[in-house]
């Protein structure tokens, strides 16, 4: 019997890295992806072929994608995480900076998925899994950029599973809250450089030191609680099309769900230390 093979972008750390270590001990022929390979040293070790791939170059992805083919004949299993958070008031970041928050989250994701159906299509099998997050479904202050490909993910994500069904395509979309990683510092970084001067200077500060303070580090799950979903999910028989999962998901969702918009404004305002006042 052919081994299966899966494609992990975003793998050099974090969800990436313990989600490629995860489908291998599952018994897959993974590829991690990385911008830079040196960065792969460590999955190489562990038997992950590393992969050269940037999500906002179509000639790398296709690359990617027809040596995967080349070598395995096949691609059962494609996990679009590459990503990251573009934080700063909607007002202050560039635009040029947002269309690359969309690039790398949404269209190299996408575009992927285009790259690798045709030959899930003809297997009549495999996987797209999409990692987007609990903030897919919630907003938090100054976020709006980074929120708004995640809200666009999981929307594709829904359109993608309805046409993908007939031809023995599963799509899921994995929701993490709070995670371990090196995200929350990279965006609480960003949000200050876009917007610690001017009129939202106050709520950067607040955010940001939201996001780095040292009790929300504690309260963060292991990137490995998501590794282990995505391999549930790729394995199951019949996979949930949603899997909410890490610190805060579920109950932040749930509480997106009851309150009114307004309540929640309130809620997420408080809870990141956001001024009441400009």
């Amino acid at each position: 019997m052919t081994a299966k093979t899966a494609l992990v972008t975003g793998a050099s750390s974090g969800i990436g890295e313990a989600t490629a270590l995860k489908l291998q001990s599952l018994g897959y022929i993974v590829y991690g992806a990385a911008r830079r390979t040196d960065r792969l040293q460590k999955l190489a070790e562990a038997g992950i072929r590393p992969l050269a791939m940037d999500v906002t170059d179509d000639d790398s992805m296709r690359a990617g994608i027809d040596r995967i083919v080349a070598e395995t004949g096949r691609i059962d299993v494609l996990v679009n995480n590459a990503g990251y958070g573009s934080y700063g008031a909607i007002e202050d970041v560039p635009m040029s900076e947002a269309r690359y928050q969309f690039d790398v989250n949404v269209f190299g994701a996408m575009r992927l998925a285009q790259l690798a159906l045709p030959h899930m299509r003809a297997q009549r099998s495999g996987s797209v899994v999409n990692v987007t997050s609990m903030g897919g479904k919630i907003h938090t202050p100054l976020g709006g950029w980074y929120h708004g490909t995640k809200f666009a993910l999981e929307a594709l994500s829904d359109c993608l599973r309805l046409e993908t069904k007939p031809f023995g395509i599963d799509v899921v979309i994995i929701e993490p809250g709070g995670i371990a990683t090196e995200w929350g510092s990279i965006a609480a970084d960003g949000l200050r450089k876009a917007s610690s001067d001017g009129a939202y200077a106050r709520q950067a500060d607040a955010v940001a030191t939201s996001m780095t303070s040292e009790a929300n580090a504690k309260r963060m799950s292991s990137p490995q609680v998501i590794a282990d979903a995505i391999g549930k999910a790729v394995t199951a028989r019949k996979p949930k099309t949603r899997y909410a999962t890490g610190f805060a998901a579920r109950p932040m969702i749930t509480l997106r769900s009851l309150l009114s918009d307004r309540g929640f404004d309130t809620f997420i305002s408080r809870a990141t230390g956001l001024p009441r006042s400009a």
